[in-house]
């Protein structure tokens, strides 16, 4: 497609998308959610971005949409002056290849993100689904026997059988309470020996090199619990103590919360909601699809995360998420 066509294609999608989500008091302010961004595809999670996929989806957003950083877009949208088509960019959890694989790429599109990052795994550890998913990468022949701990009998002989057993086992440890899940993991540990990575976190040179480039930081608890699986004096201690110790890191203050997991009445409640208000939080994100208006919580900002690298598929995507109406607690 030569410059002036692709300026033609261009100029219409963003004049039919700016109707859909217009600037000034109808603006819906979509935002888009992602976590690992590792340099080449993982063979079990084939779907999930990728260097590659990643640098396609920014590409798409800052071609059609005007990303503009959270801070500026939750202001702009209570202020009715959001521009049309706005949009913004946001992380969970603190991988390291957040820093070390999306950073350039953001920046080669000049584009601010936030990064919500869950404090207690700076230090070298990992978070108990990254654990899991590094034992059962390296558990060797076609049928992994967790009879022993209460899991049954699962088949790996392939990736997908893998890979379903996987998610399967992850779904299983979701919900369980952290001492019970953290015995289970340890007693996983024992069957299927083996030396963790010790990088896959951020560490606080790298949450540093994040804000020194002009990114967000956001508040994501320590140990990234189900804050409906926690009596409420744990949950206030989880959600202030990982604000303190990223702002300690920072010396600047963390404003933003990402709730772990983020299902309305699933994963957080109204009680939560009224603990980061407590705390000082400014907003906060949710995992509910949909995208922002005026009228919506800014402690209960939709999230969606968009995954076809296609352009027009991305754009559909993006579209009909804007059409979904939004989950909160209630």
């Amino acid at each position: 497609m030569s410059s002036f066509l692709a300026q033609i294609e261009t100029t219409f999608v963003n004049t039919f998308t700016s109707l859909l989500s217009p600037a000034g008091s109808r603006a819906r302010l979509s935002i888009v959610l992602y976590h690992r961004v590792p340099l080449k595809p993982d063979e079990l999670f084939p779907g999930q971005e990728d260097a590659h996929s990643f640098e396609a989806q920014i590409c798409h957003l800052s071609r059609y949409f005007n990303v503009l950083p959270l801070h500026e877009a939750i202001q702009r949208l209570q202020d009715n002056t959001l521009p049309s088509r706005a949009a913004c960019i946001t992380f969970d959890d603190g991988y390291a290849n957040n820093a070390e694989v999306a950073l350039p790429i953001l920046q080669k599109y000049n584009l601010a993100a936030t990064f919500f990052i869950a404090a207690g795994f700076i230090d070298g550890s990992m978070m108990w689904n990254d654990k899991l998913i590094e034992f059962l990468r390296r558990a060797s022949g076609p049928v992994l026997d967790l009879d022993k701990i209460g899991l049954g009998k699962h088949e790996i002989g392939t990736l997908e059988q893998r890979r379903q057993t996987v998610l399967t086992l992850i779904e299983t440890f979701k919900y369980l309470p952290y001492d019970e899940r953290s015995e289970q993991l340890d007693r996983l540990c024992n069957l299927i020996p083996g030396t963790l990575p010790g990088n896959v976190m951020m560490n606080p040179d790298q949450i540093r090199q994040l804000h020194g480039a002009g990114m967000e930081i956001g508040g994501h608890t320590v140990t990234h619990p189900i804050l409906t699986r926690l009596e409420a004096s744990a949950a206030y201690a989880e959600i202030e103590q990982g604000k303190t110790i990223l702002e300690n890191i920072l010396q600047a203050p963390v404003r933003f919360f990402a709730y772990p997991n983020g299902k309305p009445d699933r994963d957080y409640l109204t009680e939560h909601v009224n603990m980061l208000k407590k705390i000082g939080f400014d907003a906060a994100v949710s995992t509910a699809w949909g995208t922002a208006t005026a009228s919506t919580d800014v402690y209960q900002l939709p999230r969606f995360t968009p995954w076809n690298i296609n352009r027009n598929r991305f754009l559909l995507q993006m579209i009909q998420n804007m059409f979904r109406t939004v989950q909160t607690v209630t």
